[in-house]
C-alpha cells in the first residue's frame, strides 16, 4: 500500500523496514520485561535479542535466496535488496534456534524458560512486520472477489496492481496476534518451562500452512504441486512441536510427583 514512508534527498525510509525494526524492538522490550520477572539479566537478554535479530535476517533470507536460487544467480546484487522484502519466517526461525541455543550454553541460561521469555515476543513482533509486508506488497494473496479484497495501486507496491486479492499479509498478522494473546494469557497459568515456547510454534505451524493456500506470489518456491516450502517445513515442526510439549509436560509431572512423594 504504501511501501515507501518518505524521501529525504537521496535517502529513502521504507514501510517495510520501519515497520520490521519497530516489531523486532517491541518484542525485545517485551522479553527484557519478562526478563526481570524471571530473574534473567536484562543486559543478557538484550544481546540474545541482537544475536537472534542477525540469525533471523541471514537465516530468512538464505531460505528465500535459495528457494529462488535461479533468479539471484542471475541477479546476484538482489540478495542485499531487504527493502523489497524476501524474508521467510521459517529460515529465520531455523538459524535463530541454533544460535540462541548456543548463546544460552555459553552463559549458562536456563534454556526452555529463556524459550519461553522470547515466545511472546516473537509473536507479537512477527505480526507487526506482516505490516511491513503489507506496506510493501510482498507476500501478496490470489485474486478474490470476497468483500474484504485489498487492490494495490501505488506503483513501487510489489504486488500486481489493480486487481482484488486476499490481504494475506493481514490474514496472518491477525493471527500471529491471537497467538500473542494466548501466549500472554496462558503465561499467567504456565506450569512448566518450555511451554509457551512450543505452544507459540503449534500454533504457529497451522496459521502458516493456511495462509499459503491463499499466498499469490509463486516466488515463495514450492516443494510438490502447489505445497509450498513453508507448508512443508509446517508439516514437519508441528508433529514435533507437539511431540517435545507432551514430553516436557509429563517430564514436569514426574518431577512434581516426586516432588510431593518425597
Amino acid at each position: 500500500m504504501h511501501p515507501i514512508l518518505f524521501r529525504i534527498g537521496p535517502l529513502t525510509i521504507y514501510t517495510y523496514g520501519v515497520l520490521v525494526a519497530t516489531g523486532f524492538f517491541l518484542g525485545l522490550g517485551l522479553a527484557m520485561k519478562t526478563a526481570g520477572r524471571e530473574g534473567i539479566g536484562k543486559e543478557q537478554i538484550l544481546d540474545l535479542g541482537f544475536f537472534i535479530l542477525i540469525a533471523a535476517l541471514v537465516g530468512s533470507r538464505l531460505l528465500f535466496v535459495i528457494t529462488e536460487w535461479r533468479y539471484y544467480l542471475k541477479n546476484p546484487i538482489g540478495i542485499l535488496k531487504l527493502w523489497e522484502g524476501g524474508l521467510v519466517f521459517y529460515g529465520g526461525l531455523l538459524l535463530a534456534i541454533p544460535v540462541a541455543i548456543f548463546y544460552i550454553r555459553r552463559h549458562s541460561l536456563p534454556l526452555w524458560k529463556t524459550a519461553d521469555i522470547f515466545a511472546p515476543a516473537i509473536a507479537i513482533g512477527h505480526s507487526i512486520g506482516r505490516l511491513g509486508c503489507f506496506a510493501a506488497g510482498c507476500c501478496y494473496g490470489k485474486p478474490t472477489d470476497l468483500p474484504w479484497a485489498v487492490t494495490f495501486s501505488n506503483p513501487e507496491c510489489l504486488a500486481p496492481k489493480g486487481v482484488p486479492l486476499h490481504p494475506t499479509q493481514l490474514y496472518e498478522s491477525i493471527g500471529e496476534f491471537a497467538i500473542f494473546i494466548v501466549l500472554m494469557i496462558t503465561r499467567r497459568a504456565k506450569s512448566f518451562d518450555g511451554q509457551l515456547f512450543w505452544l507459540y510454534v503449534m500454533l504457529y505451524a497451522p496459521l502458516r500452512f493456511l495462509v499459503e493456500f491463499f499466498r499469490g506470489d509463486d516466488i515463495r518456491g514450492f516443494i510438490y504441486g502447489r505445497i509450498s516450502v513453508s507448508q512443508g517445513i509446517s508439516a514437519i515442526v508441528f508433529p514435533i512441536a507437539v511431540f517435545v510439549f507432551l514430553m516436557l509436560r509429563i517430564e514436569n509431572k514426574k518431577k512434581d510427583k516426586k516432588e510431593v512423594e518425597g
